[in-house]
């Protein structure tokens, strides 16, 4: 028998060891087969919230015991379920929804369980990052996830700007962030990368109420803001350029730096003569006329 099949029987026995099993981000449909027969097989399920995760086991039918793990004790809870791996235990880790580890606990347990070289697998699934990359139209093939950023305005500024400082190349940065947090986060992308910076909002992924939100980061943010109220567990993704210094854009043609604008940000030749204007203090009209200059006959 291939060996797929083999791993697909359900009547495989589940060997002693650490799953990090992912589960579904909104919609209980998106798990996979391979995941559920594990947390069937497991002696216990180790859950950030289990009244959450309970919600996801009776919907399947399924019986196994959970214990709690989260960010508050997690670290105190692992010498336990470490002593009971050593003993040839199947343990299960789930957070509230996706791949365990991911900005929410456990990875703590895990590093223990490498240390004690207790095998470790992943169940893979449903990602709320990678959900919201590959549908927000902005490049997929450079990113860049850096979880959720400080909650403290000034602590946020200045990660965004460490971040802006070391990006080299056309970049797509995600990030989690929560609703009553976002328009002020979004005020803050707007200061540290200008108002014509494209954003997407993700939000409610896979639910009744799913939603994406695109457009600069000014006009998401005054989309936003005419909210009654913000709810959703929420995905924000920046499109990051390369950041050229006013010596360096004044001292290129206007176009070469038209050519560098439609390159990096996918900007047309109205856009990219309006953005040249405000970068050289000069008004739209000059700049053409400068650009025309550079493509008359020599």
């Amino acid at each position: 028998m291939p060996e797929n099949q083999r791993q697909a029987g359900s009547e495989q026995v589940l060997p002693p060891g650490l799953y990090l099993v992912a589960t579904p981000i909104g919609n209980l449909e998106d798990i996979t087969l391979r995941a559920l027969r594990v947390l069937r097989s497991v002696e216990r399920i180790a859950c950030e919230d289990t009244r959450q995760t309970q919600k996801l086991l009776n919907y399947y039918g399924i019986a196994t015991a959970t214990l709690s793990l989260h960010e508050h004790n997690e670290a105190g809870r692992t010498s336990e379920l470490i002593a009971d791996l050593l003993g040839g235990a199947r343990i299960a880790v789930v957070s509230d929804a996706g791949i365990p580890g991911i900005s929410d606990p456990g990875i703590f347990l895990t590093r223990a369980a490498i240390t004690a070289e207790i095998p470790v697998s992943v169940i893979p699934g449903a990602n709320a990052a990678l959900t919201a990359l590959v549908a927000s139209g902005l490049n997929t093939e450079r990113f860049f996830f850096l979880g959720f950023l400080p909650p403290k305005t000034t602590a946020r500024r200045s990660d965004l700007e460490k971040v802006k400082a070391g990006i080299n190349q056309p970049t797509t940065l995600i990030f989690y962030e929560a609703p009553h947090r976002i328009v002020e986060t979004l005020g803050d992308i707007e200061r540290v990368w200008g108002a014509d910076c494209k954003v997407v909002i993700a939000r409610e992924l896979t639910k009744i109420h799913e939603e994406f939100l695109r457009g600069t980061v000014a006009e998401v943010r005054e989309a936003l803001s005419q909210r009654d109220r913000i709810r959703g567990e929420m995905v924000l993704l920046v499109e990051a350029v390369p950041q050229i210094g006013e010596d360096a854009r004044n001292d290129i043609g206007v176009q070469q730096r038209i050519q560098q604008l439609r390159d990096t940000q996918g900007l047309d030749e109205m856009e990219a003569l309006k953005r040249i204007a405000r970068e050289r203090g000069v008004s739209k009209s000059e700049v053409y006329r400068q650009l025309q200059r550079e493509r008359a006959p020599k």
